[in-house]
């Protein structure tokens, strides 16, 4: 019998092994989905920006000088157009008395002075154009000397037994109080510090023109003490008493100080 001749088999395909897709991508990713992520990751911390502080000075200045330069505008309008303007009312109640006292003196002699006071107060850390105050002040006051008769004991005057001649002992004269005269004393002018200005445009002191009338008072009441005006004043005292004594009919008068 004939052999069959086997059948050759049939090869495989040999089909390469193909890498595993990469998954698709979601409905929503586009190309530059990756580049938003990149600029949506947080940055590092840089350097911080320095300058707040300034700007904020910058700007308080600046307001500052606007209400100033307003201000002044306002004060140089006339006043029936300036919204803002002052009306001085006196709302004071009358005067009361309150005490009455007997005075036995003799006005003798009166003093005019005039005196500059210059103020200045400093901040001790701070410039003067940020912190300070200068201020001129023009005082102008009156000192009276006089001779206080009810200090005059007995025994103070002797008379001869003719009724000629007399002796009188005085007691030194005295100087009164200053007395400051509002009407013609003022400020002659005032330097203020930025601070002080904004301090100012709140509501002023008061203490601090009563500060300028004690200084002025007090420096003329020193000028006063060595200006020989209690001589002045004994010697018109003495003229007085003499010529009214003389008057009386008293050939000679004599008028010495007590304790002589």
């Amino acid at each position: 019998m004939a052999r069959s001749e086997p059948k050759d088999k049939p090869l495989r395909e040999h089909k390469p092994e193909l890498a595993a897709a990469p998954a698709p991508a979601s409905m929503g990713d586009t190309p530059n989905t990756e580049a938003r992520r990149k600029l949506r990751a947080p940055r590092p911390p840089g350097p911080r920006r320095r300058g707040g502080f300034g700007t904020a000075l910058v700007l308080v200045v600046a307001t500052v000088a606007l209400v100033l330069l307003a201000q002044q505008t306002l004060h140089m309008l006339p006043k029936w157009l300036n919204p803002f303007a002052e009306e001085t009312k006196d709302r004071s109640g009358p005067a009361l008395l309150q005490s009455i006292r007997d005075l036995h003196r003799y006005e003798a002699a009166s003093g005019n002075f005039q005196v500059i006071v210059d103020l200045e107060k400093d901040a001790k850390y701070l410039p003067g154009s940020l912190q300070g105050k200068r201020t001129l002040f023009i005082g102008n006051g009156s000192v009276d000397a006089y001779v206080d008769f009810g200090k005059v004991g007995d025994g103070a005057i002797t008379v001869n037994k003719d009724r000629t001649a007399a002796t009188v002992r005085l007691p030194r004269a005295e100087l009164e109080p200053t007395n400051v005269d509002p009407k013609r004393s003022y400020v002659y002018s005032a330097q203020r510090g930025l601070f002080n200005r904004i301090g100012d445009a709140f509501g002023s002191n008061p203490n601090d023109q009563q500060q300028l009338y004690v200084l002025a008072g007090q420096k003329i009441q020193a000028a006063a003490n060595e200006s020989g005006l209690r001589d002045r004043a004994d010697q018109n005292t003495k003229q007085m008493l003499e010529n009214m004594l003389k008057a009386l009919g008293f050939k000679t008068v004599t008028v010495q100080p007590a304790g002589q």
